[in-house]
């Protein structure tokens, strides 16, 4: 099975991106102003929705590093998002002791419920699905984290249902409001 490719357009970031970028490098010694790389991707990430490998070159050249080291950065770490990613990011761990509480059954129960595999994006684009690393709630496994804010625990096949149904409702509601604004 092949990957999904993901093209990207050349981006230069703007004025204010680097104005918040000098906010943060100001905050260390001059010499350590590699120290602001992961404040100047959620900055860069939060206007492009994502950090290409352009833009972590263009924040590798203003931090004086190599871009490896902030690719680096970017791959370790689930909150940066590589390529675009679904309105609703879910991650679900699947560290050792999550899996041994049913964490790699509620990642396979929400590949079956949103008809895609991990990693991936559902077609409407709400939904992508990833697995993660550790998220420090072993004895609340199995645990997800929604959009690298929420954190959800004991997630039953039930409660999975419940928030993907309670997401998709919202959203429906929120377009039907949107529409009939519109129309009045």
């Amino acid at each position: 099975m092949s990957s999904p490719q993901h093209t990207e357009a050349a981006v230069t970031l703007s004025a204010e991106v680097l104005a918040l970028f000098a906010k943060e490098v100001a905050k260390y010694p001059a010499e350590q102003k590699q120290s602001a790389v992961m404040a100047c991707l959620t900055i860069a990430q939060k206007e492009h929705g994502f950090v290409s490998q352009d833009i972590e070159r263009q924040i590798a050249d203003y931090l004086g590093m190599p871009q490896i080291a902030v690719h680096e950065v970017t791959t370790f770490y689930n909150m940066y998002n590589q390529h675009a990613v679904g309105k609703y990011k879910l991650n679900v761990c699947t560290n050792l002791p999550c899996l041994l509480r049913d964490g790699g059954k509620a990642l396979k129960h929400l590949e079956h419920k949103l008809h895609i595999e991990m990693g991936g994006t559902t077609p409407d684009g709400m939904f992508t699905l990833q697995q993660s690393e550790c998220l420090g709630a072993c004895a609340d496994s199995p645990v997800m984290l929604v959009n690298d804010l929420t954190m959800c625990s004991f997630m039953s096949n039930e409660k999975l249902d419940q928030l993907v149904d309670g997401l998709r409702a919202a959203e429906a509601a929120q377009s039907g409001a949107g529409r009939s604004e519109g129309q009045a």
